[in-house]
C-alpha cells in the first residue's frame, strides 16, 4: 500500500543521528519576524491584566470545549485577556519579543485575525491583531458571521460566537532556519497558542472550542492571504456559554 502525503510529511521530516544538513543561515534573508497593515485603521487595546486571577489548576480543572453560545457580548477588557494570553509580549530578549507562548528558535510563524461578532465597542468585522502594538488593525468592517460559518464547514457556533481567532502561518519564517522541519514546528506553535487563548477563556467565565476542520481557501480569500507563502492553519470560537 503507498503511503499517503501524512505519512510521507512525517518521515521526510525526521531527524536523525549524523544525517542532519548543518547548513549555515544566511542571516540577510531573515524573515521580518512582525506582519502589520500600514494605514489601516487601530484600534489599540486596554492593557492586559497580568497578575492576581483565576488559579493555574482550577484553570486547567474546568477547560473543555463549549460550543453553545449565549447572545451576550463580550467585553474589549476581555478581548485584550485573550490576545494577549494568544501572543502577547513578555519580554525583550537579543533582538526578539518573547511572548506568552513558545516558538521554535523564537521565530513566531503564526498570525492572529479575528473576526469580531459581539464585542463591545468594537465594530463587526476582520481584524489583525499587531502583537508589538497590543492594537487590532481593521481589515474590513461588516457582519462575516455566515462567511466564517460556512468557511468552517457550516459549523453552527462559529456564528454564534462572540469572536472567532483565526490562525495563519506564514511559513518562510520558519523554513529559513528550520527547511522542512519547520512545518512541524509551525503546527506546534498554533497549539501553544490556541491552548493559552482555551485557558484564559476559562479564566474569564468565557466558553472556547478550537476547530482545525475549515475550507483552507475559503478562509484564506476572507482574509487576503494568498494560501501558499501565508495560510489559515487552525480557528478558535469565543463566547459566553449559554445557559
Amino acid at each position: 500500500m503507498s503511503k499517503g502525503i501524512g505519512d510521507r510529511f512525517q518521515e521526510e521530516t525526521k531527524y536523525a543521528r549524523g544525517k542532519m544538513s548543518g547548513r549555515g543561515l544566511d542571516w540577510s534573508r531573515m524573515p521580518e519576524p512582525f506582519k502589520t497593515y500600514p494605514g489601516a485603521p487601530r484600534i489599540v487595546l486596554p492593557a492586559a491584566t497580568t497578575e492576581g486571577g483565576a488559579g493555574l489548576w482550577e484553570v486547567l480543572r474546568h477547560r473543555r470545549s463549549v460550543r453553545e453560545f449565549g447572545r451576550q457580548t463580550i467585553s474589549r477588557a476581555e478581548l485584550s485577556q485573550l490576545l494577549w494570553a494568544a501572543q502577547g509580549v513578555t519580554a525583550k530578549m537579543d533582538g526578539y519579543a518573547l511572548r506568552t507562548a513558545p516558538s521554535a528558535g523564537a521565530l513566531y510563524p503564526v498570525e492572529t485575525y479575528l473576526s469580531v461578532h459581539a464585542v463591545e465597542d468594537i465594530p463587526q468585522g476582520l481584524y489583525h491583531y499587531e502583537v508589538r502594538g497590543h492594537a487590532l488593525e481593521q481589515i474590513q468592517v461588516g457582519d462575516f458571521r455566515t462567511a466564517v460559518a460556512q468557511a468552517a464547514l457550516e459549523q453552527e457556533m462559529v456564528y454564534y460566537a462572540g469572536v472567532v481567532f483565526i490562525w495563519t502561518a506564514i511559513f518562510q519564517r520558519s523554513k529559513w532556519k528550520y527547511d522542512q522541519r519547520a512545518f512541524r514546528y509551525v503546527y506546534l506553535d498554533a497549539g501553544h497558542i490556541a491552548q493559552n487563548v482555551a485557558l484564559a477563556a476559562v479564566a474569564l467565565g468565557l466558553g472556547s472550542c478550537q476547530i482545525a476542520a475549515l475550507y483552507d481557501d475559503e478562509m484564506n480569500g476572507l482574509l487576503g492571504v494568498d494560501g501558499r507563502t501565508e495560510s489559515t492553519i487552525y480557528m478558535t470560537v469565543v463566547g459566553r456559554p449559554e445557559g
